[in-house]
């Protein structure tokens, strides 16, 4: 009797799979209440608010004795008009005597960014860190019935989006970027444990990456006097693409060019200097590459020529091995300094992949030497070490995607360098089908979720990809097989597409 593996999970199978993974984390973690709480139960009751007219006097009265941050201001029917906070007040006016008459109406915020009781303390969170405030009135009906602030919201934490922000961009010595490193990890074990979708979750590490990697870069080109129009400092890799987790290494380079100076000294000046940021990166917990793709090893310190001369030696003559260390270079993004070199050379390095059947074969080649976990069945292959079944979930699963992303993205010239970015765009391009697309990127997002919650768990840090498939329940063993069956599918198309 002829066997077929079971159909693929729908759309909000494969979302309903991811919540229940993180809800189990958090439960076991002892975490705070979920992101999806509704404000009529987060928000605090029965608003302070006061008339337009009144002086602000009152207002900053009313929040010293209530302990307070903020004070609405409402109309004669009791709707929202405005919002007064301690800070604003601070801000902006001159606290002598004839500035506390002034009316409340002449110094408040308007209009007042606000939600309803239906929306989400997410909704809220997203809500502050987009308009860059500290308060949100849940209104009904335009009538204020409760508020929000950033301290209701992360009360359990300590940490906001805001905070982190600031810590980064205060920070001078190596101890404050180290301190900066340790709350954007906590920042993320919060989040995760709300209900925070993997996408969105690296996609925040990332950026809190990005801003401490620039803070610092910002910091030591100050203090050796150098001139960042003179470099750009790329992200390569996983912070290239924008998906970073919390075990992350450095993957990084850098272009420069002389301005005038002999190039072997401009390049020994850009080392020592780049050298010194890989140092204090991996004194942040951002461990140097294993495979040397830094910025401070001379053969990741080029003039902008010279990178054009080695992408193209890699499209054009790359043998298999050189393909295979050099992938990572194929997902770059300007971090820092002049973006504009960086946009010039990807669109010659795309340019050139287009024109180069040979390349994207040798590509895909490579690709399919690495299969997926899978028996002829659909069973999970998965290595025993005594009472113990292992799969690595980067090499094993989501490296899998993201090298097929990569390809299809060469192959049909699209610039983006996520892998969610890249299936979505270069998928119909290949043909495929929107559900087939839908279901790389489900795929891509529920081995992201294992991975996620497996880095936050005790002891994950010497094997953070390494998942005992024992220890998933009957559903989660369904979902990572339907995960790698799509995986293979991709494969065959691949396969089909680049090597009949």
């Amino acid at each position: 009797m002829e066997r077929h593996p079971p159909p693929l999970p729908s759309a909000d199978e494969w979302l309903a799979a991811q919540r229940q993974v993180q809800a189990d984390w958090a439960a076991h973690s002892g975490s705070a209440p979920p992101l999806d709480l509704p404000l009529a139960e987060a928000a605090r009751g029965a608003p302070v608010s006061l008339p337009a007219a009144a002086p602000l006097r009152q207002a900053l009265e009313c929040m010293t004795r209530q302990r307070i941050g903020s004070v609405l201001v409402v109309d004669e029917d009791g709707r929202l008009q405005g919002i007064v906070t301690r800070h604003d007040v601070l801000q902006r006016v001159l606290l002598a005597d004839g500035e506390l008459q002034r009316p409340l109406a002449d110094v408040m915020s308007r209009p007042v960014h606000a939600l309803t009781p239906a929306d989400t303390v997410h909704d809220a969170a997203v809500l502050m860190a987009r308009a860059r405030i500290r308060h949100v009135p849940v209104v009904r009906d335009g009538v204020p019935v409760g508020i929000v602030s950033e301290h209701d919201l992360f009360a359990l934490q300590r940490l906001s989006v805001r905070h982190v922000g600031e810590t980064i961009a205060a920070a001078v010595e190596l101890a404050d970027f180290q301190h900066a490193a340790a709350e954007i990890r906590a920042y993320a074990r919060h989040l995760m444990a709300q209900g925070v979708q993997p996408r969105q979750l690296t996609a925040l590490i990332a950026r809190f990456n990005d801003q401490l990697t620039q803070r610092l870069i910002e910091v030591e080109l100050r203090r050796h006097g150098l001139d960042d129009g003179a470099m750009a400092w790329l992200a390569l890799g996983s912070e290239g693409r924008g998906e970073q987790t919390l075990a992350t290494d450095q993957d990084n380079a850098l272009v420069f060019e002389p301005d005038g100076d002999d190039v072997e000294a401009a390049r020994a000046r850009w080392l020592a200097w780049a050298r010194g940021v890989n140092e204090a990166l991996d004194a942040c917990g951002y461990p140097l590459c294993k495979g040397g793709i830094m910025a401070g090893n001379p053969p990741c310190c080029l003039t902008r020529a010279e990178w054009a001369a080695r992408f193209a030696r890699w499209i054009e003559g790359g043998s298999p091995q050189e393909l295979l260390q050099a992938s990572v270079f194929f997902d770059l993004r300007a971090l820092a300094g002049r973006s504009d070199w960086v946009e010039a050379l990807r669109a010659d390095i795309l340019a050139r992949t287009r024109a180069s059947p040979r390349f994207i074969r040798q590509l895909v080649q490579a690709h399919l030497e690495h299969g997926v976990p899978l028996t002829w069945w659909g069973g999970l292959r998965a290595r025993r070490e005594g009472a113990h079944r292992w799969l690595d979930l980067k090499l094993q699963g989501t490296a899998l995607l993201v090298e097929a992303a990569r390809i299809l993205a060469l192959a049909h010239g699209v610039a983006a360098t996520g892998t969610r970015e890249r299936l979505q765009a270069a998928g119909p391009a290949a043909g495929a089908p929107a559900a087939e697309v839908a279901g790389w990127v489900a795929a891509f997002d529920y081995l992201q979720t294992l991975r996620l919650v497996r880095q936050m768990e005790p002891g994950a840090e010497g094997e953070p990809n390494r998942l005992d498939v024992q220890r998933l329940n009957p559903l989660e063993q369904r979902m990572l097989r339907a995960a790698l069956q799509v995986i293979r599918g991709l494969q065959q198309r691949l396969q089909l597409d680049y090597l009949r």
